[in-house]
């Protein structure tokens, strides 16, 4: 087992001495785990195919989950796509850096591993004073899928990625927890309309305004599981962001989901569960379960975005046997929000009617 070091490192200053540390790292092959806006993100050279299978490996993902490949400037992506539509560079003068992937054709540069052999990349620049400071100093773009072990909830502070991934990666620079606490937003630029693959943080109704048509893609949107055969996006396939208790998430009005919730908590404690509700700001109160938290108010659903995979991480270690989960609305933040939730638990979805 190899010996994860931990390095400080000032989110708003990042010291060059600990970011060179790092991106020594990178250029030698290694793993770095680092923070962006949206979670923390596991690093490799993308342009690297041994860095990048050592990436799957500590992860343990599997190899046709393509990870997002993050630059630092925007002109580091004219090198990684074959072809940059007019479309984008007006998304990428806008929104970046900051929680927008974008999806291009790729160029021959670009190992087959890191697209999970597609003839598309996905690219993002982050908004992360650490993340684009490593990303600068390594000289080459970065792989980085979440820094977690697949499957599990997304990671928003170093704790978290140790949780999973200590004696498995090289380091971890550590500025604290993430701002925004769920990934970004994967738009897809090779189809007509584009199409948004995962909601996340820029909104749909943003992308929207700048493009006219965007499309969601089904699974985007799904609540019961859509086949997908060759995942253009993360989160698209493969079960994401679950905790190790059993879930349920219940959708519909506020007044019949708390309702529903209370009914469930009976139902589970007299069989003998610990039980776990996620409530949020408005409804803490209303329910007599083992473990109650709050996602925060319904009135601010980037505080809901911020709060969740923590959140569920803390069910975990508290040893909940089953999460019963509200549904929150699905616009701006909510829609990835509930993306998330519905993924978390594998859709056991209850829609409550009165």
């Amino acid at each position: 087992m190899k010996k994860t070091i931990v390095l400080k490192v000032d989110a708003e200053n990042p010291e060059i001495e600990v970011i060179r540390i790092a991106a020594d790292t990178i250029k030698k092959g290694g793993l770095v785990a680092f923070p962006t806006e949206t979670v923390y993100g596991l690093g490799a050279d993308a342009l690297n195919p041994k860095a990048v299978k050592a990436l799957f490996k500590a992860k343990k993902r599997p190899l046709d989950n393509p990870p997002i490949v993050h630059v630092g400037h925007i002109q580091d992506v004219y090198r990684l796509a074959r072809e940059v539509p007019p479309k984008a560079e007006k998304l990428m003068e806008k929104f970046w850096p900051g929680p927008l992937t974008l999806i291009f054709k790729r160029s021959e540069i670009v190992p087959d591993v890191t697209v999970s052999g597609l003839d598309t990349v996905a690219v993002r620049m982050p908004r992360h004073k650490v993340a684009l400071a490593l990303i600068r100093e390594s000289g080459c773009p970065i792989a980085a899928p979440s820094a977690n072990l697949a499957g599990r909830p997304s990671p928003t502070t170093a704790n978290h990625v140790l949780e999973d991934l200590n004696g498995r990666i090289d380091v971890v620079l550590d500025a604290g927890p993430t701002n925004i606490g769920v990934e970004s937003t994967v738009l897809d630029l090779t189809v007509e309309p584009p199409q948004i693959l995962r909601p996340g943080g820029t909104p749909y109704e943003v992308l929207r305004e700048v493009l006219g048509r965007v499309e969601l893609h089904p699974v985007a949107v799904a609540d019961k599981k859509v086949h997908v055969d060759r995942a253009r996006s993360p989160g698209m396939k493969h079960r994401h962001y679950a905790p190790k208790a059993k879930m349920i998430v219940i959708e519909g009005d506020l007044e019949t989901v708390v309702k529903k919730i209370a009914e469930l908590v009976d139902h589970y404690k007299q069989r003998k569960m610990k039980v776990g509700v996620l409530a949020t700001d408005e409804t803490i109160t209303s329910y007599k379960a083992d473990v109650v938290k709050s996602m925060g108010s319904r009135k601010r659903l980037e505080e809901i975005a911020k709060n969740l995979f923590r959140l569920l991480r803390e069910f975990d270690s508290e040893g909940v046997d089953i999460i019963i989960a509200e549904g929150v609305p699905t616009e701006g933040l909510g829609l990835a929000v509930m993306n998330r939730l519905r993924k978390a638990c594998g859709y056991r979805i209850v829609k409550a009617s009165d």
